[in-house]
């Protein structure tokens, strides 16, 4: 079938598209590269560099026709939509709308809609948190990713489009930046190939900072496909179920550069604390049951061995 990924020369975007074209499909990529990159984008896939708010979606759904629509492309940074939620409701609520119409004018017959199961349930007092537990969101990037979820609800009641919801807890792994909040693998990475001090945000009471729930991202392409043909009209969270802190976070990648050889000054053992930035949450983390039951996916990973595939793939890259 033929898939079009908003987003597609991204972090996530670019590994989604490479786990379609291997699976045999066509894909369209869309993106205005403002975070991604040229290079992730494979040579088999055809590539529009456009932002999905501009009126030119209508020419490209018209040209390409797709069967599916799989939307990664975001404003993805909470900080950000905290300091500009104009621009985050003008991206993440405008810019899928504009898709949205243009599906129905084009018959497109599913969305894979890339919700934040790691920012929507807010403060949330079920915990780790399931599907069930009722969205609160405490962002505009959490606010503009649930109204996007009822949007498609309304499409698929007035135009009949199906729809599959994907609520990503932190995703990591290779072609992450540094941009965004879920980006902090890449930033203790970067600042340690580079002999450069970290910063670990945390709460005035807990020195060891948030808990997150991380998935690495060969296992959300599986996600991916399975939503090709499963889980229709439902919204699934799509993580690991184990909660790390920012500081064992920080403490295993930095004893993965150890393994790897790298000389790491070992004052740099130990991140900067800096309080928390508005909009951050104290803990995250997701009950993924549901995505085993209906879509028959499961998280493969483990955290460290992740984090090994991400490193090998950084200085790879470092040596390329």
């Amino acid at each position: 079938m033929k898939i079009m990924v908003t987003g597609g020369a991204g972090f996530i975007g670019s590994n989604v598209v490479d786990g379609y074209i291997k699976e045999g499909h066509q894909v369209v990529v869309v993106d205005n590269l403002s975070s991604g990159t040229r290079e992730n984008v494979p040579p088999e896939a055809t590539f529009y560099e456009v932002d999905i708010r501009s009126s030119e979606m209508q020419r490209i759904f018209e040209k390409e026709k797709p069967d599916i629509l799989n939307h990664h492309a975001a404003q993805i940074s909470v900080p950000e939509s905290v300091t500009d939620p104009l621009f985050d409701a003008d991206v993440n609520i405008k810019g899928f709308l504009n898709l949205l119409e243009c599906s129905v004018g084009h018959r497109v017959r599913k969305v894979i809609f890339i919700s934040s199961g790691g920012a929507i349930y807010g403060e949330a007092t079920e915990y780790p948190t399931s599907e069930h537990y009722p969205p609160q969101p405490l962002s505009p990037y959490a606010v503009s990713k649930f109204c996007s979820e009822k949007y498609l609800a309304y499409y698929k009641h007035q135009y009949g489009i199906e729809y599959t919801t994907l609520r990503y807890s932190n995703i990591y792994g290779p072609r992450q930046i540094r941009h965004g909040e879920a980006g902090v693998v890449a930033i203790f990475m970067d600042n340690l190939i580079n002999e450069q001090p970290s910063v670990l945000y945390h709460f005035q009471d807990d020195p060891e900072g948030m808990v997150r729930d991380y998935c690495y991202v060969g296992d959300v392409v599986e996600a991916n496909l399975r939503a090709l043909e499963a889980g229709d009209g439902d919204y699934f969270n799509i993580g690991t179920g184990v909660e790390t802190r920012t500081l064992e976070l920080y403490k295993l990648i930095f004893g993965t550069f150890k393994k790897f050889g790298r000389d790491v000054p070992n004052e740099l053992a130990i991140p900067k604390r800096e309080l928390a930035r508005p909009g951050d949450l104290t803990r995250s983390c997701l009950r993924v049951e549901k995505a085993k039951a209906i879509l028959g996916w499961e998280p493969k990973t483990s955290l460290g061995k992740g984090l090994e595939k991400t490193l090998e793939w950084r200085l790879g890259m470092e040596m390329g």
